[in-house]
């Protein structure tokens, strides 16, 4: 079910293996370039052939939003509630003031922190409606301050959005919601429609065909987007400490995400403690026979590796930079000290990635494939925009004049040294 590797020599010619994805340009590019050129027609045509709908209104209606609410349980909305609020302490708390520096006599230089004006969501549906990255995403766009937050999310064949996403969404605030999913929903924000505005930057998650369209409008200049994107991943660094039966269970909880998904288990143990999570692995997958495919065949491209030391394992896991980080050991919080790779890590027993996935307030919108090595997750800080201010006296000016035009005369740019001068003779 799984592959095992015992103290391999070379580790990392079998950590990670990156998916060529450039097979998928000749499906994404025409689809860009439709919407690009055709609006809501495409938008249209591109939904009956892969959502096998007919869909007359784009926009989600106040008459959708009232019957979504009708549809959730009030437990799922205690439940919204109680993520929501976690989720909104934690991110709060990344607001702060920017400071004006004084940096020389009469030079007083500050940022301003600006919200990103226009953004977008994507946010799956389908078998797996993500109301949690609603919250992820919208929680920390809100509290920046974004004034224009559209959101897209495929319909169902009858030509509807999953009714969790949308009370979620009208939860927080978010109501301009379109019916539309896939590399055309990513085109649309990106170019606008006559019914979908353009957007500055896109966000969330999505299949390989989302994620490539994401690259190229970003490539093509036309939008930023939050971060390069791929499977769900995670790794698992663990001694004879952890239970076997949570190492398996976190293994399967990531499995059932995509058949590509990334799962990793780092350890130190052989024998009986391994045989006892592979053993744990046979018994949990009989509970998932909805799924069994899908996890069937995640398990069979996943790898346990059996390293000398966790000092060694956690040089292993700084080069892959995994999305989730699980520290099953002793001593798991100063291990986790000396983690500088990865995007969100969880330490101890009792810290599964499900709880922050939804509710233990972090944000699980996090940078796959190793780009945990350059990327952050999302925060308030990815819907903000920095811009900076000087201002100087006449004092001010005269004292940096000599070092100024000492540097651009160096560079041969002499028109910048005449407009210190001219303002100072």
């Amino acid at each position: 079910m799984i592959q095992v590797y015992l103290y391999p020599k070379k580790w990392k010619n079998i950590i990670r293996s990156y998916k060529d994805s450039s097979y998928l340009i000749n499906s994404v590019v025409p689809i860009v370039n439709h919407v690009k050129s055709y609006g809501d027609i495409a938008i249209k045509t591109y939904t009956r052939k892969y959502d096998h709908v007919d869909i007359k209104e784009i926009q989600v209606t106040e008459n959708d939003f009232q019957k979504a609410n009708m549809q959730v349980s009030n437990r799922l909305k205690k439940s919204i509630e109680i993520a929501y609020e976690n989720i909104k302490s934690f991110h709060q708390n990344q607001i702060y003031k920017e400071s004006k520096i004084e940096t020389s006599t009469g030079v007083i230089c500050w940022r301003k922190r600006i919200p990103i004006e226009k953004v977008g969501f994507y946010i799956p549906g389908g078998s797996a409606p993500l109301l949690s990255t609603v919250l992820m995403l919208g929680t920390p766009g809100k509290l920046a301050g974004c004034k224009n937050i559209i959101l897209c999310s495929p319909p169902n064949k009858n030509g509807e959005i999953h009714p969790s996403i949308l009370y979620t969404a009208k939860y927080i605030g978010i109501t301009r919601i379109y019916k539309v999913g896939g590399a055309q929903a990513i085109s649309a924000m990106a170019y606008g429609t006559e019914s979908i505005p353009s957007v500055y930057k896109i966000f969330g998650p999505g299949n390989s065909y989302v994620t490539k369209a994401k690259q190229i409008v970003s490539q093509r200049g036309i939008v930023s987007i939050d971060m390069p994107a791929g499977p769900s991943e995670i790794v698992i660094m663990a001694d004879d400490s952890a239970k076997p039966e949570y190492v398996a269970s976190d293994l399967l909880s990531q499995s059932e995400h995509d058949p590509d998904s990334y799962i990793l288990l780092v350890t130190i143990n052989h024998q009986s403690w391994l045989e006892k999570v592979k053993e744990e692995l046979k018994k949990q997958f009989l509970f998932f026979s909805k799924k069994e495919a899908i996890i069937k065949k995640s398990l069979k491209n996943s790898k346990i590796i059996v390293l000398s030391s966790l000092e060694e394992c956690i040089d292993l896991i700084n080069e892959v930079a995994p999305e989730h980080l699980i520290i099953n050991c002793n001593n798991a919080s100063n291990w986790g000290e000396k983690v500088i790779n990865a995007g969100s890590v969880f330490l101890g027993n009792y810290a599964p990635v499900s709880a922050g996935d939804y509710a233990t307030g972090t944000n699980h919108v996090l940078p796959t494939y190793g780009y945990a090595k350059s990327y952050s997750g999302v925060s308030v800080d990815s819907f903000i925009k920095k811009m900076t201010f000087q201002k100087i006296s006449k004092k001010g000016l005269k004292n940096l004049s000599e070092c100024i035009n000492v540097l651009s005369s160096e560079e041969g740019l002499i028109a910048h040294k005449k407009s210190i001068d001219i303002r100072l003779s």
